[in-house]
């Protein structure tokens, strides 16, 4: 399917002619959470277009790249070097050059790197444009069943310092809320969402996308009794309504 999607868009490059990027501008390009399929042919036309790619890990995206036969120069920008790196990427788009700003999976800036970026080049004056696409969050929310007009959107909860007090000031916040987690803490965040929240109602979401994806509803403790596959990334939603 990928190799059809790749011809699709090679077939009707012309039609994206129009898709002209901004000159020393910002773009920043939602990819894949999971299935590769699940990309845009703007995304792509963009991808190729840019001047050069910051992403969270050269290697992932240039995995990517292979998948639609793009060929262009990527660099690293993870969470560590997001300051380091700053002034490099910002004297590159004022030089002219157009950046595409990826993650490893998703839209950037959400829990990761991105907003110093994005911000800097507000401040600069320089142009931000986003390539909208696939995110965990609306996934794993249309997934839950719960009612959806508004919601809280947490990310990572702190791992030592605060958590408890994060989680108690969530148990306030009467909507359904949004917590992302990592396969090493699942079990112990449910035990804690049941210390703060009591038995409620849950959905938690992992592998999303893939062909092993799995999202299990229900109360709290049957989840932690019943036992979820610790692998993969997490996002909990509780019904906090």
């Amino acid at each position: 399917m990928i190799e059809k999607l790749s011809e699709i868009y090679i077939q009707h490059k012309d039609k994206f002619s129009d898709n002209k990027l901004v000159k020393g501008s910002l773009y920043i390009v939602s990819t894949p959470i999971g299935n590769l399929e699940d990309i845009s042919f703007r995304a792509i036309d963009t991808l190729s277009k840019a001047d050069l790619i910051a992403c969270e890990d050269t290697r992932n995206t240039n995995f990517l790249l292979q998948q639609y036969g793009i060929k262009n120069k990527t660099v690293s920008y993870y969470s560590y070097v997001e300051s380091s790196k700053l002034d490099y990427f910002i004297g590159e788009m004022l030089s002219g050059k157009t950046i595409a700003l990826v993650s490893d999976a998703g839209t950037p800036c959400i829990s990761d790197p991105g907003n110093i970026l994005t911000g800097k080049c507000i401040e600069e004056g320089i142009e931000v444009f986003s390539v909208p696409g696939c995110n965990s969050v609306m996934h794993s929310l249309v997934v839950s069943g719960f009612t959806l007009k508004r919601f809280y959107f947490q990310g990572f909860l702190p791992q030592k310092k605060r958590r408890q007090s994060v989680l108690k000031e969530l148990t306030l916040i009467k909507m359904p809320v949004v917590i992302f987690e990592s396969p090493y803490r699942i079990s112990k965040t449910l035990n804690d969402i049941n210390e703060h929240f009591g038995n409620s109602e849950i959905s938690v979401s992992r592998e999303l996308t893939k062909k092993f994806e799995q999202t299990v509803r229900g109360k709290v403790k049957n989840i932690i009794s019943g036992g979820i596959k610790t692998k993969g990334e997490f996002v909990i939603i509780i019904n906090n309504t």
